[in-house]
């Protein structure tokens, strides 16, 4: 095991880094004032179409990070290929980038397919998906509010899959899901805050989120957390503008033919 500083090994750092960042980046945002000029929903409606307070939610995440410890404990250990003497040999940068881009491109697959599927099917978006959307208007601290088997089947399995895939070590790993924990609480976090470094790379950001959200937007924009691809593959994808609203703040409206 590779020990950062010479004290936590990498395969822990990869467990609960992640973690730490979520509530590090997600309470960031909770603890942001107001910011109405910049809210995809006016509080007035978050309060309103919410359909479970935030006390569920914050019990709801951390249920499924608890089993996403686990699982990810176990994968490292069995994946471990360090040598006699504990130590395992990175690769360099450029392998690493590779690895790192073909994580972030199987966890779209495997994350559109899965998602859309729990919607297509009506048992399972009734009885598992429609957990996620109790949030109408998505907010940070919800980025990872799911029905535990969705958690399990579509963060914690697609995860794991991106990982092995990829073949990436556990330190790229740790750098890997700290990523994408941050865009996913990125855009779960209702916001559309000038100079946001994701709204300016991925097309795939907080507002084409939001639209999934909306009652008529949940069988478009599937993709998540990175690119798009998949949606405008498939037919799944609709366009949207956002729009300044009189009292502030912005609105995602779809662009209908």
């Amino acid at each position: 095991m590779v020990l950062w500083d010479g004290y936590v090994s990498d395969e822990l750092m990869g467990t609960f880094a992640p973690i730490v960042v979520y509530w590090m980046y997600a309470g960031f945002y909770q603890l942001l004032p107001p910011l109405d000029n910049y809210r995809l929903h006016t509080r007035k409606e978050e309060s309103k179409k919410n359909l479970v307070p935030l006390g569920v939610v914050i019990k709801g995440v951390l249920l499924q990070q608890l089993v996403q410890a686990v699982v990810a404990h176990l994968l490292f250990l069995v994946t471990s290929n360090a040598s006699s003497s504990g130590v395992t040999v990175q690769p360099s940068l450029s392998i690493q980038a590779v690895q790192f881009a073909i994580a972030m491109l199987v966890m779209d697959a495997w994350q559109y397919f899965v998602h859309r599927y729990m919607h297509q099917n009506k048992f399972l978006y009734r009885h598992i998906h429609s957990q996620h959307h109790r949030l109408v208007v998505p907010y940070a601290i919800g980025a990872l509010y799911n029905h535990p088997l969705e958690g399990l089947l579509l963060d914690t399995v697609g995860g794991a899959i991106s990982f092995l895939v990829s073949g990436m070590t556990a330190r790229t790993a740790v750098f890997f899901f700290c990523f994408a924990v941050v865009k996913t609480v990125d855009d779960h976090c209702g916001l559309w805050l000038p100079g946001n470094i994701f709204h300016l790379f991925f097309q795939n950001n907080t507002a084409y989120h939001d639209i999934h959200h909306q009652l008529q937007g949940t069988k478009f924009n599937y993709s998540q957390p990175f690119f798009s691809i998949w949606d405008k593959l498939l037919g799944t994808y609709v366009p949207y503008r956002l729009v300044k609203r009189p009292e502030g703040g912005f609105e995602a409206r779809l662009i209908k033919d």
